[in-house]
């Protein structure tokens, strides 16, 4: 009954978890792995998180290296789009918990830098509801094409880092937030990076700036580097994203010279 309404479960989530087990346990294993792609699929064409769990590396529970089928399991998962992998008995009851996380986390950033993850025509041909959504849209668009290093999405909800990392890119994403709360949220998106950030001005030129001095800390940017930021003209308005700016790198417009 459930993937007979899926669409309506999903439009209703903030999250959907592919449980093999349970799934399967209904489905049949054979069925498993078609179910898992489209609703890899249809989570992020609808804008939803999507975690992959259940026995994803389940040998190392005894081993302490995983089987060719299990980097195998990890990485097409990663491929097809799903935002997050999961261990459970791995790490809860395993003997080598260690080396479990660092194996998926191996196989996951190798499977991250084929081109398949890294390109994208997500809703190319889709008409936006919303300005920050569009704003979210172009940004991608634009980084993918013009060798931008990273985006700084200052945001209020995560909305917008949500829309962007439904897009696959290799570029790294930074919600700049000032809500404990957006930025633990953010943490499940695909390629973004939750930063705390409090914005103490209304002067966008000096905003910009400590968007960008935040990355350099970082040691995301460095001098001649190309970065997108975004944020809304009403600062700390939740869905107020309205601009996109870019910016290199040691050539930046000092706060002083800009009024608005």
């Amino acid at each position: 009954d459930a993937l007979e309404n899926v669409e309506e479960i999903i439009e209703a989530s903030d999250v959907i978890m592919i449980a093999r087990g349970d799934l399967g346990v209904e489905i049949g294993d054979a069925a498993l792995p078609p179910v898992q792609k489209h609703l890899i699929s249809l989570g992020r064409t609808m804008n939803k998180v999507v975690i992959t769990a259940t026995q994803m590396m389940e040998s190392m529970i005894h081993s302490h290296i995983p089987t060719r089928a299990e980097v195998f399991d990890v990485a097409n998962a990663v491929l097809d789009g799903t935002d997050a992998v999961m261990l459970s008995a791995e790490t809860a009851t395993g003997k080598y918990p260690d080396k479990a996380i660092t194996a998926m986390d191996r196989v996951c950033r190798e499977a991250e830098k084929q081109r398949i993850a890294t390109h994208s025509d997500h809703r190319i041909d889709t008409t936006f509801k919303r300005m920050d959504e569009a704003i979210a849209m172009a940004s991608m668009y634009t980084a993918n094409h013009l060798g931008v290093k990273a985006i700084a999405a200052l945001t209020e909800s995560g909305s917008t880092t949500l829309w962007m990392s439904r897009i696959s890119s290799g570029i790294p994403i930074y919600a700049l937030a000032s809500h404990v709360e957006t930025r633990r949220k953010v943490t499940l998106y695909r390629g973004v990076c939750p930063v705390s950030f409090e914005v103490t001005s209304k002067n966008h030129a000096e905003i910009n700036k400590e968007a960008v001095d935040e990355l350099l800390r970082r040691g995301a940017v460095r001098d001649g580097d190309l970065v997108i930021i975004t944020k809304g003209d009403l600062m700390g308005v939740m869905g107020g994203t309205n601009a996109l700016k870019i910016v290199r790198v040691g050539e930046m417009v000092e706060p002083e010279t800009e009024s608005e």
